[in-house]
C-alpha cells in the first residue's frame, strides 16, 4: 500500500522526515525533491568492483550543466530524509525521462533508511541540467509484519553524495578510503611541468630530460 500525500504529511516527524519540507511539494502519493549543485563522476575507464574507484566532483552552476552521453553522473538531493517502519521508493519524473535524462535510486528496499537521498543519471542525447530543479519523487509504501531497523555501515547516515563501497563487501577493506581523484591539481601540475620544460627548452637544455 502507497501513502498518500495526505498520509506523508501526517507522518512528518514519525516514520516520516524531509528537510527541508514544501507543501507544494507534496503530490497525491509522493513527494517532489529537488537536485543538489554537486555530481561526482568516476575517473576510471574501467570501474572495477573489487577496488575504490577514483572520482572528481562537479559543480551545477547556476547557468546549468550539460551532460555528457554515456557518463555516469552521482548525485544527492537538498532534502535530507529519514524513513522508519516504511519502505521509501525513488523514481525518476516523466518529464525528464522524455528528455531521455534517466534517474535511478542508489538505496535498496528497506525498513528505515536515513540519508541525504542519492539519484544517479545517464543521458544517451547530450541535457542541459540546472540545481534545485525537481529530479525525482518519493513514496512509501507499507510493511506487513514485524519490522527490525536496519543499520547499514555503508550507505546509512549520509549527508554526502556517496559512490560505490562494494568493494568492501569484497575485499573487506573498511578501513581503506575512497580515492579521490584531485583534478584541479593534476591539472596545474601538469601546466607547470609543461611550462618547466618550455623554460628549459628555451634555455638551449634538451626538454626530453625533463619528461
Amino acid at each position: 500500500m502507497i501513502l498518500s500525500g495526505e498520509e506523508i504529511r501526517s507522518r512528518l516527524g514519525t516514520d516520516i522526515c524531509i528537510t527541508p519540507f514544501l507543501d507544494e511539494h507534496c503530490n497525491p502519493n509522493s513527494y517532489d525533491m529537488t537536485l543538489h549543485n554537486e555530481l561526482l563522476v568516476y575517473e576510471e575507464v574501467v570501474l572495477d568492483i573489487k577496488e575504490p574507484n577514483r572520482f572528481r566532483r562537479l559543480v551545477i552552476p547556476e547557468e546549468g550543466l550539460i551532460l555528457s552521453p554515456g557518463q555516469l553522473y552521482l548525485g544527492r538531493t537538498k532534502e535530507y530524509t529519514e524513513t522508519h517502519r516504511l519502505i521509501p521508493m525513488i523514481s525518476g519524473r516523466s518529464s525528464l525521462s522524455r528528455l531521455d535524462c534517466l534517474c535511478t535510486d542508489r538505496r535498496g528496499l528497506e525498513a528505515s533508511d536515513i540519508a541525504a537521498t542519492g539519484p544517479s543519471s545517464s543521458t544517451v542525447q547530450p541535457i542541459r541540467i540546472y540545481p534545485g530543479v525537481k529530479i525525482c519523487q518519493i513514496a512509501y509504501h507499507e510493511i506487513v509484519g514485524d519490522i527490525r531497523e536496519c543499520c547499514s555501515s555503508k550507505y546509512q547516515n549520509s549527508r554526502d553524495i556517496q559512490p560505490s563501497l562494494m568493494f568492501r563487501e569484497i575485499s573487506g577493506r573498511r578501513e581503506y578510503e575512497q580515492l579521490q581523484l584531485d583534478f584541479d591539481a593534476l591539472a596545474a601540475s601538469c601546466v607547470e611541468q609543461c611550462v618547466s620544460q618550455a623554460n628549459h627548452g628555451l634555455s638551449g637544455e634538451d626538454p626530453a630530460n625533463f619528461v
